[in-house]
């Protein structure tokens, strides 16, 4: 097979394992990092933190095997091995997602209460404004713009397919088939799959920098 074939066939399916991932990321690591922020130091903002560290700290391989055991093995709710359906696509959009949910939880609750703690924050309360518009509209906003440049490289990273959580799920995305090059020694088949995964992350990063002024209109 060409390398070109391999590539046509499995790229669409790291890239909707890579997208079920940040979406699953952005949704988790926002909401745990507003939560966290609205009251700092508070039992809330430390199970935050908690799960925060963890989801940095212990390797894919450790997380895809846990919830294998637990979801698939013992509690028999999800498949085990297969794909090309929406219960397939759970468990490692969960395991490719949470690292990075992890970090942008992190980056969103610093950037949270440094924003709640600013004058134009104090203006919008004292003009009554509701809570939730005050943090979701005024305070989230410019608080975004550091998970925004995470966003980039995070995305490149998880559209590309990530090498062991495909390999642990047994996905036939673009990791499985370079950790294939690799063992077999195709060097054409490594050379392409690193030239997807450079042009994806060259293109996200350039779209990160056009989605600055749409966050932020003060950025020129």
């Amino acid at each position: 097979r060409r390398v070109n074939e391999i590539i046509a066939d499995s790229l669409p399916v790291s890239m909707t394992l890579g997208a079920a991932a940040i979406v699953f990321a952005l949704i988790v690591g926002v909401g745990a990092g507003v939560l966290g922020a609205i009251r700092p130091n508070g039992v809330l903002d430390a199970l935050t933190l908690t799960v925060a560290l963890l989801g940095i700290s212990l390797p894919s391989f450790v997380i895809g095997t846990v919830l294998l055991l637990v979801f698939a093995v013992w509690l028999a709710w999800l498949p085990v091995g297969e794909w090309g359906t929406l219960r397939s696509l759970i468990l490692p959009a969960i395991t490719l997602g949470l690292p990075p949910a992890a970090y942008i939880a992190r980056l969103t609750r610093l950037g949270m209460i440094e924003q709640l703690s600013m004058d134009y924050i104090r203006t919008a309360r004292a003009k009554g404004a509701p809570e939730h518009v005050v943090v979701l509209r005024h305070a989230l906003k410019n608080a975004f713009l550091p998970v925004l440049s995470y966003l980039g490289p995070a995305t490149a990273f998880a559209m590309t397919g990530s090498f062991v959580v495909e390999r642990v799920f047994n996905v036939p995305g673009m990791g499985k088939h370079f950790v294939n090059g690799v063992q077999n020694k195709d060097l054409f088949l490594i050379i392409g799959v690193v030239l997807v995964f450079a042009t994806l992350l060259i293109l996200l990063n350039l779209l990160v920098d056009v989605l600055y002024r749409w966050v932020d209109p003060r950025i020129e």
